[in-house]
């Protein structure tokens, strides 16, 4: 036994001389990643593999030419705030960890010889070796700074189009915009002045330091909350998911009951041109009507459609309180036919259903055709919460956070509970 380890611990340093521009971190004694056995259920011809766990809140994913896994952690890790996944000996494993970045935040993509991250305040960029999975730390440069951050709803999403620009979401500090946020009876504001700076997305330069919001474009808005965001190269056009509004139930229940207000308001995919308004937090889309309709917090009574009538509508919509947290719309061709240019999505699970049953905890699979859904959303990936189907409260085991697409075609699945990574791959 004793040999077994000397052999894995002389197996890991040697890999660490790809990585010298980074902070090793050891995830064991032997300081090769650990890793579980944490089985999902996924469609026939579908198999999955324990990339590594216990990175921590295991935010948003990348992978490089290479296939490194870069993750973006929520909190430090040793304090580092990037993960950076190798996988040595092709098994799908990583089989050595290194770390930099001192922040902390969700967003992080890859294009064009950069590696970009976010923090709940700032984007930043690094030059990468997609080859080598290699980066340069030093070169790290801040592109965008000083966005809100009120804590409530601060994680800063990033997409990059083919064009040179980067989009990050600006979310709500807020419920529904009140005068008192989540008090019952507080009213609506009129305009709702948190709009100027978030409820939305922005657009700057990739390639450009030290961008504020006088450099940015609010390039869509009426938007609580966008952590799924994605660009779809197909048709060049920038998709989100939203996270629908709490507490209908709760304080409207002449209005809503306990079922309703767990199923609503959906969670929605919009497809957002330039200038897009979605309607928060004047509008809602209601699942049992079926129809954007208005907030009962600016008169709304599950009637009225109002000022909603000429908002963007979404393109889908998912049952209440899911969750939303990555988007990505498939372009490899490992798996099969159908799911190319199709969209996955990651819904991170319920916590206000109560007591009617949690939901979500899974990831599922939108198709597509020339950039519009083309059929019924199914779920893809499940088993992560470890919930049974009647479960009303209790924490779940794994929460999927966030996806990424492998050279090879594989989807990479992030938990941030655990910090578990899956790598799900397809064989005939």
């Amino acid at each position: 036994m004793k040999k077994i380890l000397i052999l894995a611990y002389t197996v890991a340093i040697a890999a660490t001389a790809f990585a010298s521009d980074t902070t090793r971190v050891k995830s064991s004694s032997t300081g090769v990643a650990t890793r579980d056995e944490a089985p999902i259920t996924l469609p026939q011809g579908f198999k999955s593999v324990v990339v590594t766990s216990g990175l921590g809140k295991a935010r948003h994913i990348v992978v490089a030419a290479n296939g490194d896994v870069f993750v973006k952690l929520e909190k430090l890790k040793e304090g580092k705030g990037i993960m950076r996944l190798h996988d040595a000996n092709g098994d799908g494993k990583a089989d050595e960890i290194t770390g930099f970045g001192n922040y902390v935040g969700t967003g992080i993509t890859i294009k064009n010889g950069y590696l970009y991250a976010s923090s709940n305040d700032d984007v930043y960029r690094y030059k990468i070796n997609e080859k080598t999975g290699t980066v340069d730390i030093a070169s790290e440069e801040k592109i965008v700074t000083g966005l809100v951050n009120k804590n409530q709803h601060n994680s800063k999403s990033l997409a990059l189009d083919n064009e040179g620009n980067i989009y990050v979401n600006i979310g709500a500090p807020s419920n529904c915009c009140q005068v008192q946020d989540r008090v019952k009876g507080s009213p609506g504001q009129d305009p709702c002045p948190i709009l100027e700076q978030a409820g939305g997305i922005w657009q700057f330069k990739a390639d450009k330091t030290n961008q504020s919001y006088a450099e940015g474009v609010r390039y869509a808005t009426g938007l609580r909350n966008v952590v799924g965001l994605d660009w779809n190269t197909e048709v060049n056009q920038l998709y989100a998911m939203q996270h629908g509004r709490d507490m209908l139930f709760q304080f409207y229940p002449e209005l809503f009951n306990q079922k309703e207000g767990a199923e609503n308001p959906a969670e929605e995919l919009f497809r957002l041109p330039k200038g897009a308004d979605c309607g928060w937090p004047y509008c809602y889309y209601d699942n049992d009507k079926k129809q954007q309709l208005l907030n009962p917090e600016y008169g709304g009574d599950r009637q009225k459609v109002d000022r909603c009538a000429d908002k963007v509508k979404s393109i889908a919509q998912f049952p209440g309180h899911l969750a939303p947290n990555a988007l990505l719309f498939y372009t490899g061709n490992q798996f099969p036919a159908k799911y190319k240019n199709g969209a996955f999505i990651a819904f991170h699970g319920s916590w206000n259903r109560a007591p009617e049953p949690q939901a979500g905890f899974f990831v599922v699979f939108v198709p597509f055709k020339d950039g519009m859904p083309s059929g019924k959303w199914e779920v893809f990936a499940d088993g992560f919460s470890g919930f049974t189907s009647s479960a009303s409260t209790g924490k779940a085991k794994y929460r999927p956070c966030g996806l990424a697409q492998g050279p090879d075609g594989s989807l990479y699945i992030s938990d941030d509970n655990n910090g578990t990574i899956w790598k799900v791959s397809y064989s005939k």
